[in-house]
């Protein structure tokens, strides 16, 4: 009698899924669990990758996005049906505005039950239609490889951004059949052809005040090395975009080309250098709405965009785009000859201007009289005590301000902060960033608003060895509101104060490490055993009320 082998059993189209995100490089999936995905749960138990989860959906998106804004490889997230994809509609919404590769799964109702109201039940499409690259749903199981191949690839390719596919539950335990993953598709980096290279330099040459403002996703230590040093020798200042401080090198000593970002915390010297440039070279970030001051600054200029798509949200003149991957662009750049004509006084006027910014400010009385600890003495702390390449993360709010305009980037993928103004994000980041960089510090600046929108992810952190040190800033006020409340309705605050836990005594219920700082004097003793504690940390910082942002310099 011949022994006959059974035939394999076709993988469920669940199972095929976390196959091919395996095969695509995926390390890591973000998620709060939900009964419309078991299969996939139940093919991740087998899994190299991890699975991280969280305590929120939105954490769950922030953490994808972080990890897509920090490896270049989309960031994934799972997610139930209806509630579960509401609260992560932020994360994916943070994601198109600011261009970041994220792939989002939600798990949906069985097929049959559509259109009847069933549980959780909504419109996937119409939900997220407007604000994803692209809305997909899996109703084919046989499709389940392709599908995640394809989504990983429009996440990653153009201007990146996210990714929705729909999940159906019944479809989940279907077999697929060829049960085998799919060849990963490449990713086109487009360069520039030699034509428009020699149109571009033959830009600068003519000109007498150019400028370069990067931003975007992809930059990596030798395109920003070389882009600082083609500028520098060339007199050419460079400018970030709105919370892509990152991606080119900064130098503390005034030597170099980086002379500021733009954008919300921007100095007046930055926003100068953009109204006064005779050409100015977007690399990888077009002229919006926050770079631009609201669609009012630098619109007249010469302008050139080189961008790996299209331009959404672009205002003002286009003389020249390039279509290009603007990181790779730059190294054909800086080979090029050029014979640059550029105003050497204006370029140093703006290292000065810069470099007298980002100096901290002398101490406030408050700080002479020891009552709270000023962020601005903070962050002059931290420059000294942080790694040259510590990983910063925040959300939004008036916190910001301080780590934006004074902490340096020296290395890529050191930054993540939505660009958009979502508040929440910097706690789920710094998770995200501990988990991607094991090796590296990471320091969060939260708002007291800001950290309670996702300061429950301490627990994921705690869960899964993440380790990071949050800074916490209590003045009990929404304060980017109250400021605008301030200038336009004087004396009547209404609706932006805020009531605030122990925060040392709630991270420690966690099992993480946590520290109230009262004085400025006390914080740097404080930040190192944070640090030196192996755990995550929140140091909760008593501020000012009355401080708003830093001393206006520049």
């Amino acid at each position: 009698m011949v022994n006959v082998e059974p035939p394999e059993r076709p993988l469920s189209a669940g199972h095929l899924i976390v196959a091919q995100l395996e095969r695509e490089g995926v390390r890591r999936i973000y998620g709060v669990p939900g009964e419309s995905f078991l299969d996939v749960l139940d093919g991740l138990h087998d899994s190299p990758m991890s699975t991280v989860v969280t305590r929120h959906e939105g954490g769950a998106g922030f953490m994808a996005l972080a990890e897509g804004r920090l490896t270049g490889l989309p960031g994934v997230a799972i997610v139930t049906r209806g509630p579960g994809a509401a609260n992560a509609f932020i994360a994916v919404h943070t994601a198109y505005q600011d261009a970041t590769p994220m792939v989002l799964f939600v798990g949906l109702i069985p097929v049959p039950d559509r259109g009847r109201e069933a549980f959780q039940e909504f419109d996937l499409s119409g939900w997220f239609g407007s604000t994803a690259k692209k809305v997909v749903m899996l109703d084919d199981p046989t499709a389940a490889a392709r599908v995640v191949s394809e989504a990983v690839h429009t996440a990653r390719s153009g201007r990146p951004g996210p990714v929705v596919i729909g999940l159906p539950e019944d479809i989940l335990t279907r077999p697929a059949a060829p049960s085998r993953t799919v060849q990963p598709l490449a990713v086109a980096r487009p360069r520039a052809a030699e034509a428009e290279l020699k149109e571009l330099v033959g830009r600068f040459e003519r000109a007498r005040r150019p400028l370069v403002v990067v931003g975007g996703e992809g930059w990596t230590t030798q395109s920003g090395r070389e882009l600082i040093r083609w500028a520098t020798e060339r007199s050419v200042p460079v400018l970030a975009d709105f919370r892509a401080y990152d991606a080119v090198p900064h130098d503390l000593d005034g030597s170099g080309a980086y002379a500021g970002s733009l954008g919300y915390g921007r100095s007046d010297h930055a926003a100068r250098l953009l109204d006064d440039a005779d050409l100015t070279v977007f690399l990888g970030a077009p002229r919006g709405d926050v770079l631009s001051d609201g669609y009012a600054r630098g619109l007249g200029s010469e302008t050139v965009l080189v961008l790996p798509g299209d331009a959404p949200g672009h205002c003002g003149r286009i003389d020249q785009f390039i279509a290009a991957h603007a990181p790779s662009f730059v190294l054909d750049l800086v080979t090029a000859p050029a014979a640059l004509q550029a105003d050497v006084a204006w370029f140093r006027a703006a290292r000065v201007a810069h470099a007298r910014f980002r100096t901290p400010a002398p101490a406030t009385d408050s700080v002479a009289d020891d009552a709270f600890v000023d962020l601005t003495a903070v962050m002059g702390v931290l420059r000294q005590e942080l790694a040259p390449d510590a990983v910063i993360t925040y959300g939004a709010g008036n916190h910001a301000l301080w780590p934006a305009r004074y902490l340096p980037h020296q290395a890529p993928a050191s930054l993540i902060a939505p660009r958009n103004g979502a508040m929440g994000m910097g706690i789920p980041a710094a998770v995200a960033a501990s988990l991607a960089f094991p090796g590296r510090e990471v320091v969060s600046v939260a708002g007291d608003g800001c950290f309670l929108m996702n300061g429950q992810e301490l627990a994921t952190a705690v869960g899964h060895g993440a380790v990071f040190v949050a800074l916490v800033v209590d003045n009990g006020c929404y304060a980017t509101i109250r400021e605008h409340q301030e200038d336009a309705y004087p004396d009547r605050p209404s609706g932006t104060q805020l009531t605030n836990p122990d925060f040392a005594a709630w991270a420690r219920s966690y099992g993480a490490y946590g520290e109230t700082v009262a004085t400025t004097r006390d914080f740097r003793d404080a930040f190192r055993r944070a640090r030196a504690s192996g755990l995550p940390a929140v140091l909760h910082l008593i501020q000012d009320p009355a401080v708003r942002a830093p001393a206006t310099v520049g």
